[in-house]
């Protein structure tokens, strides 16, 4: 057989094997992204935060275009578990594609029911339906990635960790909530409900408690949407609860089960952030490839040069790696029994430093014209630089994924 002068990949790369329903599925987030999250996440990224979290805004409108696509717990429920597995990763990578701002807002407005439904608690999917925009609300203004890291795997031994800037009390049959959570919480300003994981003082030392919270109750303010260099799409900001009173029935896992429940959310969060910034890199990948075929220099399209042929290579391997694990991940732990924690901070860690690194090379490609805002790089650089320090910053999460290899029985 006579080697193909040229193979078009497909933009899955080299993926074998895939169903019609995960087809249909890819087709319908492919198309959503390219015509509603790319164009309206370029539009967005040049707003003022106050702007994009106003009333009409693009912001809104690509929530609700979202929705209609039916991509919902229902619908994962009702197809087979490898299938759905491999089809979250695939739509995670999609939507990064398209806005990695817009996708992290989605991701986080269906987290508390993704975990709701984990957990088996059709209480609280029955109290907040899927058409409520939810957040995950954890990090705190003196304790960011320590939050997530509650059994303190990667704290100094000699650690003396400040008093929590939330804490939650126990009156008769109500949580009552003092403090705040920091302006990082994803659709902070703009959440309907909110998974709330917080310290609890019952007196008997560190505990903590994550329980559920609309953010209508009479104490709870926010603060304004954070101006910052990436993701300008996805409004983050301060959630400040002051005497604010919670049914205990809203309570998705207390003391005993707090350190499970923030292992279990992380796993989550983590997978679809190494599986986002798989699409965000590949993203840059076709940007730049695409230029390197029109950009002449040296008398010829600078894909002839070898150096610049090299470099695309190597962006290519990177993103294949990074898509191989990250739907690796998505199937170990949704089908294997248990969930792997270092799986998916590893995901996680290789989806975000590939972007990061496709993304400088292919700004690099492009050259002066590169940093300017008529070209996508400059945004697509800031949006993954910002991807290293999301759901807890790499060095962080390598050093507690390391920690969890750790078998003490041999030691």
């Amino acid at each position: 057989m006579a080697a193909p002068a040229y193979l078009e990949l497909p933009s899955t790369g080299f993926e074998q094997g895939v169903t019609d329903i995960q087809r249909d599925i890819l087709q319908l987030s492919r198309q959503f992204a390219a015509d509603v999250m790319r164009p309206n996440g370029a539009i967005l990224d040049r707003m003022t935060p106050e702007e994009v979290i106003g009333e009409g805004s693009l912001y809104w409108t690509t929530l609700l275009r979202y929705k209609e696509l039916g991509f919902n717990v229902a619908a994962f429920a009702a197809i087979p578990l490898a299938e759905a597995a491999d089809a979250k990763a695939m739509i995670y990578e999609e939507l990064g594609w398209g806005d990695s701002g817009l996708a992290i807002a989605i991701g986080a407005g269906a987290l508390p029911h993704t975990m709701a439904a984990r957990w088996g608690r059709l209480d609280l999917l029955e109290a907040f339906p899927d058409t409520m925009l939810g957040c995950w609300g954890i990090t705190e203004p003196v304790a960011g990635s320590d939050m997530l890291d509650w059994t303190r795997e990667a704290g100094h031994p000699q650690a003396d960790y400040s008093r929590p800037s939330l804490v939650a009390t126990l009156k008769g049959d109500q949580v009552i909530l003092n403090g705040q959570k920091a302006a990082w919480v994803s659709n902070g300003t703009t959440a309907q409900f909110c998974t709330l994981f917080t310290t609890f003082d019952r007196g008997q030392g560190r505990e903590g408690v994550n329980i559920y919270v609309p953010l209508d109750l009479p104490g709870i303010s926010r603060g304004k949407p954070l101006d910052k260099m990436g993701q300008r799409a996805l409004p983050q900001g301060e959630i400040f609860f002051d005497n604010v009173a919670v049914p205990t029935r809203l309570i998705a896992a207390g003391p005993e089960r707090y350190a499970d429940a923030v292992y279990d959310i992380l796993c989550e969060a983590n997978a679809g952030m190494g599986a986002c910034f798989v699409g965000v890199a590949r993203a840059a990948y076709e940007h730049a490839l695409a230029y390197a075929h029109e950009r002449k220099q040296g008398g010829v399209p600078i894909i002839r040069h070898q150096n610049v042929r090299y470099r695309l290579f190597h962006m290519l391997r990177k993103i294949e790696a990074a898509r191989a694990l990250a739907r690796r991940v998505f199937r170990f732990n949704d089908l294997s029994g248990t969930r792997a924690l270092q799986a998916s901070i590893a995901s996680k860690i290789t989806g975000t430093q590939t972007a990061f690194e496709v993304a400088n090379e292919a700004l690099q490609m492009f050259g002066g014209n590169g940093m300017t805002c008529a070209y996508p790089l400059e945004k697509l650089l800031r949006d993954a630089r910002a991807s290293l320090i999301e759901d807890g910053c790499n060095e962080m999460l390598a050093i507690k994924g390391g920690s969890l290899l750790v078998d003490t029985s041999l030691l």
